[in-house]
């Protein structure tokens, strides 16, 4: 498993799991939770959640494909903006961490940028990793004005990721956001990396993956795994799409298919607003 160092020095799996809208029907329950411990079992041991998915149901989810291997796994969980200060913040990690089932979160992110003030939300999460009940903090869809205004707080700079949507179709942060955390070094995770399945469809990736020998889904992953600085979150409930996107860690991108892909999907040529799903 190739891995990606934190900006405090540990080093976390570069593919890890997404979850976003897993844990929400009970008839593919025990598929999803299979398909989580297959990636766990095959090294991707960083499983990304948030209070947010399925209103709880994908912790709980989480919680249950983790269980017995808690030592195994680098979880990583979100909290609403509206619940980012004070007593909220607090009260909502608890809950996570009692639907997860366990004592601490290992990275512990602010979801969007919503109204509470970044002072308030830095100070309850450092109150929060003082407790231990969180061992990193990080965010998730801040720009590069957000990081900027981010960094400028006490404790800021403690920042462990921002999580980001990168993916082929989405290369707007390579103009001035990516450099800007690199610079910084602090690595992006890429959500909805294969843009919720959508890429897996488009006609010039197909192409290009049928050329090389490679399927879609792991042209599109290896891409990102290209990086030293990105870890890739893609969400499968599926145990064979599993396998297959975990092939994308033998894929390994030379400089003219790297130039071919982005002839196919080219990067910005100017600031972008920031894209979200």
């Amino acid at each position: 498993m190739r891995t990606v160092q934190l900006p405090g020095g540990e080093t976390v799996p570069a593919f890890g799991l997404g979850t976003w809208c897993l844990g929400e029907n009970a008839a593919s329950h025990a598929q999803e939770v299979a398909a989580l411990q297959l990636g766990i079992d095959c090294g991707a041991t960083l499983i990304d959640t948030a209070e947010m998915y399925g209103d709880g149901r994908c912790e709980v989810m989480v919680g249950e494909a983790i269980r017995g291997r808690r030592e195994q796994v680098f979880l990583v969980s979100k909290v609403y903006p509206h619940n980012a200060g004070g007593s909220a913040l607090q009260r909502a990690c608890e809950a996570s961490l009692r639907r997860l089932g366990t004592d601490r979160i290992d990275l512990y992110l602010l979801h969007w940028r919503g109204r509470v003030p970044f002072a308030q939300t830095l100070a309850g999460l450092q109150a929060l990793q003082r407790a231990g009940k969180i061992r990193h903090f990080g965010v998730s869809n801040l720009d590069l004005a957000d990081m900027q205004q981010w960094l400028a707080v006490p404790g800021g700079e403690l920042l462990a990721t921002n999580q980001l949507l990168y993916n082929l179709t989405r290369r707007g942060i390579e103009w001035d956001l990516l450099p800007w955390l690199a610079r910084h070094r602090v690595p992006v995770m890429a959500y909805s990396p294969l843009e919720q399945a959508r890429v897996l469809a488009d006609p010039k990736l197909l192409g290009f993956a049928r050329a090389h020998g490679f399927t879609a889904a792991q042209a599109a992953l290896a891409w990102l795994l290209r990086r030293d600085d990105v870890i890739v979150i893609p969400r499968t409930g599926s145990r064979e799409r599993m396998r297959e996107n975990l092939g994308a860690l033998d894929v390994r991108l030379d400089a003219a298919q790297l130039a071919e892909l982005d002839r196919l999907f080219p990067p910005p040529k100017g600031a972008q607003a920031l894209q979200m799903l």
